[in-house]
């Protein structure tokens, strides 16, 4: 039996799979709030001792950098190892991975059904590949092909230096700055992110805030949710949240436009994490594409990028599944 899970900041995915089976049908998956818990290893009693069951191979992805079998997760106060995981379930082959790097190593295995395309462009046969990924926290990863197959690599891009475009975002650097040691994209470009583009707005007097989202935003464990709803779905939009949104989704489309010219990503963009799936029709219909292809003497090899959202919620599950199954074969060594 294959052990394999998706461990966010906000939500974590456990999953079983017999070793005959694959990455895209698990015989148990079960989802669980990850500050429930005060430590991987709670999380993993409490799924094991709902699923008794004999492990052979187990790989996780953490939303966080894995070093030397380390990962330290970027919004928990987790630390995990491989050696922790091993003596809590036997001597068995395990792998910490970064959740991009699971995510990536999930594309290749996507369908249409889990893509939706926001620019058809010309890929490239065998070209690079760049996943990035606003959820929780903003995770980017890239994949090459290595003359038989892709391989997946990890990155921290999305703590890189926020590089604002214009006067609005100029004023939001400053804003920030005065409030932070670091303003990374992270920090204005996902659900941790949304909420400071929201109060930065705010405080420049672009519109006044609506008494009805005070008493809702005061109630609220996550202002995120309350802003995008507001946004897309509250008749009228609320001039603040739309404003906010906006904001997010041209910061996006701009730093997967940077990484793709870093990852020279001439198979694909790939959009993922758990926010892209909910502002569909405002990625379709925003800045996005604008930002992403607005690189001045590169522009016309931007264009030629693919650009997809991923829909399916569980990416980051297939691809640690997929990687567990490769070291349960002897593909990868343990």
């Amino acid at each position: 039996m294959l052990l394999a899970g998706d461990i966010g900041g906000t939500k974590s995915i456990l999953a079983l799979y017999p070793d005959d089976g694959d990455a895209r049908t698990p015989l148990i998956q079960q989802r669980y709030p990850s500050r429930d818990f005060s430590s991987l290893t709670r999380l993993l009693d409490a799924f094991l001792a709902e699923h008794d069951a004999i492990i052979d191979a187990a790989c996780l992805a953490v939303a966080g950098p894995v070093v030397a079998g380390k990962a330290e997760a970027t919004n928990l106060s987790w630390v995990v190892t491989e050696q922790g995981l091993r003596a809590r379930l036997g001597d068995i082959p395990v792998r910490l991975v970064n959740d991009l790097q699971a995510t990536a190593y999930a594309i290749p295995a996507l369908t249409p059904d889990d893509l939706h395309t926001l620019h058809s462009g010309e890929p490239e046969p065998q070209g690079a590949l760049a996943v990035i990924a606003p959820g929780t926290g903003l995770g980017e990863a890239y994949l090459v092909w290595d003359g038989g197959a892709y391989r997946a690599y990890a990155s921290e891009g999305g703590h890189t230096d926020f590089a604002p475009r214009n006067e609005l975002e100029i004023a939001l650097l400053r804003f920030l700055m005065r409030r932070m040691d670091h303003v990374s994209y992270e920090r204005v470009c996902s659900g941790v992110g949304i909420p400071n583009l929201y109060a930065f707005l705010k405080d420049s007097g672009y519109a006044p805030e609506p008494p009805w989202l005070t008493q809702q935003l005061l109630q609220a464990d996550d202002p995120t949710p309350v802003i995008v709803t507001a946004a897309l779905k509250h008749a009228p939009p609320c001039p603040l949240c739309a404003a906010a949104l906006d904001l997010f989704i041209a910061i996006l489309g701009a730093e997967a436009g940077n990484l793709a010219l870093k990852a020279l990503s001439t198979g694909g963009v790939y959009v993922a994490g758990g926010i892209p799936p909910r502002i569909l029709d405002a990625l379709s219909h925003g800045p996005f594409m604008q930002n992403f292809i607005r690189k001045g003497r590169f522009a016309d090899r931007l264009v030629r990028m693919p650009v997809h959202v991923v829909l399916n919620p569980n990416t980051a599950l297939i691809g640690a599944a997929r990687y567990g199954f490769d070291l349960l074969r002897g593909m990868i060594s343990s």
